[in-house]
């Protein structure tokens, strides 16, 4: 059985052994295997999105911005990594923990969007719309974190 949906400009076929996001990059596409916890979770899939975008940053930035691509690959890295990790925990402090951990690189994320663009080192479109994914992962993790 399949559904089709349109999430944020995409399109998003759902069936029901496995959810297939037709999303740049082409994440989730094809899947033939059940999904892991973790990557059945909004929050995920747009901290994913997120990251895409932060690799597509620190890749066409200009020389000399060294100082500030490494935090980005690194902050953006661990948003994905926690939750996918906070998923894995039995208890609702280990899990909150690792929500928290998640929410403070999206922060850290936002902030160097914000430095980034102050330095002329990325685009205002590039930084809407890191911010705007941040957004709902900070909102999402926000209510994890209880």
């Amino acid at each position: 059985m399949h559904e089709d949906e349109e999430e944020h400009g995409r399109s998003i076929t759902r069936t029901t052994t496995s959810t297939q996001l037709c999303a740049t990059g082409g994440r989730w596409v094809g899947m033939d295997r059940p999904l892991l916890d973790f990557e059945r979770l909004d929050v995920y899939r747009c901290a994913i999105d997120f990251l895409a975008l932060a690799v597509r940053v620190t890749a066409h930035m200009p020389r000399g911005h060294a100082d500030l691509r490494d935090p980005l690959r690194r902050a953006s890295t661990s948003i994905p990594l926690n939750i996918a990790e906070a998923s894995g925990k039995t208890g609702a402090a280990d899990r909150a923990r690792f929500h928290a951990i998640a929410r403070g690189s999206a922060f850290e994320c936002a902030a160097i969007l914000d430095v980034l663009q102050l330095h002329g080192a990325t685009t205002t479109i590039d930084v809407d719309q890191g911010k705007l994914l941040l957004s709902r992962v900070v909102a999402m993790l926000s209510k994890m974190c209880r």
